[in-house]
């Protein structure tokens, strides 16, 4: 259920990939294989990818395989969507959602980016 395009982290890269950005916000998307919204996001997230790349780093992260960042953050609901500004959560969103509908969500963060 991989969206296409969109990198995929686990507890181990998490610090690396996701609270070693810098300069520009990252879209972590926490999914899971029988999570039918997350299948429904995928090629939302994919699009996003694509054409937000200089301005939005997007991940992935399953959350069934990945405990450490689901305790940590809080995660209760697929998808969670959580956007990271220099290591910090800055937003966060629960459940699928339209590309327009994500894109107006996310305008602050990508306004400063």
């Amino acid at each position: 259920m991989k969206a296409h395009g969109v990198a995929q982290v686990t507890d181990a890269d998490f610090e690396a990939e996701v609270l070693g950005e810098r300069g520009r916000p990252v879209l972590v998307e926490f999914t899971a294989d029988w999570c039918g919204p997350c299948r429904q996001l995928a090629p939302v997230l994919s699009s996003i990818a694509a054409e937000e790349a200089d301005r939005l780093k997007v991940v992935q992260i399953d959350a069934d395989s990945n405990p450490g960042a689901v305790t940590r953050y809080g995660v209760l609901s697929m998808p969670t969507l959580l956007v990271f500004r220099d290591g910090e959560p800055v937003q966060q969103m629960v459940g699928a959602r339209a590309k327009r509908r994500l894109l107006q969500e996310l305008e602050e963060q990508l306004a400063t980016a």
